[in-house]
């Protein structure tokens, strides 16, 4: 099969036509819209998952220049398989490797390529899922760089953060649990999902210390040899009400405005509980030109237009490897894809190519909202979708990573 693409920009429109060489030669032709689709008034009232699908793909290989500050550039300008993500995108396009809703590429610093399928929309905030954690492990990063904490502190069990709190009343074990064990998803804390639910809902407008007693009181025995990795929604729960203790300006502010408006992240969204804090596990919803400023914020080590935002220190400990895990039991490993571990709230794994293993560090949020880093390749990987079977990170091992590897031999 060979395959080309024609590229004519004219106010923006973008002609993609794949020729397949068979027996007998036959053409068929896919038009991308030829602006970035945005949300109408209409869809602006809807849920994301109410959205109708686009009817044509947006696939740009010369990212448009917005005020958002993000730095574009052309693919061709790179060493990389154009021909071969072409074909990505078309098979992204209808749906043959999932439900995706879009997909960008960085290499270094500069925004390559630009894709939105389905829901996909520029301007739209997506849900982001479990990324919300690692958005939450960068925002407490912001307060060690406003010395707010230290790297110190991360150490120092939850509680002696707070005044107060009842000790009689803590499950035994409780209170030793560190700030580094919940970031780790290692706090041993047990609490069955019908008593965790029923607490979230009693606890209403109670204040933090209340909230915490609560938890701390509800587990069941906390034993060292039970403080292993358990991924769950009540250690990011910890970790807010930690960083809602310690910032000035309370959670949901801090995150406003010393991360978000920080990066120029101004049209996004935060579900509370029902306390009133930003969920710490999931909740949140980015553009996915958003999701790439929080990607180039991890790979500066922490640097934002020249001001350094969270300590590089912190990062290099966050976001990278400090609980191995088994690849049987985690469910992206394959035979791509192995070697995975955890930091805070930030993943870790080696995707393989030929004989050629890659080191990978990401944010993963369930229905395929991920940022990929590829420190060896100086590349990102950017998506969102609606994904049942949660097959990107295997997506990215297989089909995308030939795209540049050529470049490393």
């Amino acid at each position: 099969m060979a395959l080309f693409c024609i590229k004519w920009i004219k106010k923006k429109q973008i002609l993609l036509i794949y020729i397949s060489v068979l027996s007998v030669v036959s053409v068929s032709a896919i038009a991308s819209i030829p602006v970035a689709p945005k949300v109408t008034a209409a869809e602006s009232k809807l849920a994301h998952s109410e959205l109708a699908n686009l009817e044509v793909p947006y696939i740009d290989f010369t990212p448009e220049t917005l005020s958002d500050g993000i730095r574009v550039g052309n693919f061709d300008h790179v060493k990389a398989d154009k021909a071969m993500l072409n074909k990505l995108a078309m098979e992204v396009s209808t749906q043959k490797l999932g439900k995706y809703d879009s997909l960008l590429l960085v290499k270094g610093d500069t925004l390559i390529f630009e894709s939105y399928y389905l829901r996909g929309r520029i301007d739209n905030p997506h849900p982001q899922a479990s990324v919300t954690k690692a958005i939450l492990s960068l925002a407490l990063g912001r307060a060690i760089a406003l010395g707010h904490l230290t790297m110190a502190d991360l150490d120092k069990p939850i509680v002696s953060f707070f005044n107060d709190l009842n000790s009689e009343a803590f499950s035994p074990g409780a209170q030793s649990i560190t700030l580094h064990q919940a970031l780790t998803m290692q706090s041993g804390l047990r609490i069955k999902h019908e008593l965790y639910a029923a607490l979230r809902t009693k606890l209403g407008q109670k204040s933090t210390q209340a909230q915490l007693q609560a938890l701390l009181s509800s587990s069941l025995p906390i034993e060292p040899s039970k403080q292993n990795f358990n991924y769950q929604s009540e250690d990011p729960a910890f970790v807010m009400l930690v960083l809602n203790k310690l910032v000035p300006s309370g959670a949901k502010a801090f995150i406003e405005q010393e991360l978000f408006n920080k990066l120029g992240v101004f049209n996004y969204q935060w579900r509370d509980e029902v306390g009133g804090l930003p969920i710490g596990a999931y909740g949140s919803a980015l553009t996915s030109r958003d999701m790439v400023k929080l990607g180039l914020l991890v790979k500066s080590g922490g640097q934002w237009q020249g001001e350094q935002l969270i300590p590089k220190k912190y990062l290099a400990k966050a976001t990278n490897k400090i609980v191995t895990l088994n690849g049987s039991d985690i469910f992206f490993t394959g035979d791509k894809v192995k070697m995975p571990s955890y930091g805070y709230y930030w993943w870790q794994a080696e995707m393989q190519i030929g004989d050629k293993r890659y080191l990978t560090r990401s944010a993963q949020g369930g229905g395929g909202q991920y940022i990929v880093l590829i420190d060896e390749l100086d590349l990102m990987i950017v998506t969102t979708g609606h994904e049942e079977d949660e097959q990107t990170m295997k997506l990215i091992a297989t089909h995308l990573l030939a795209v540049f590897q050529s470049e490393n031999g």
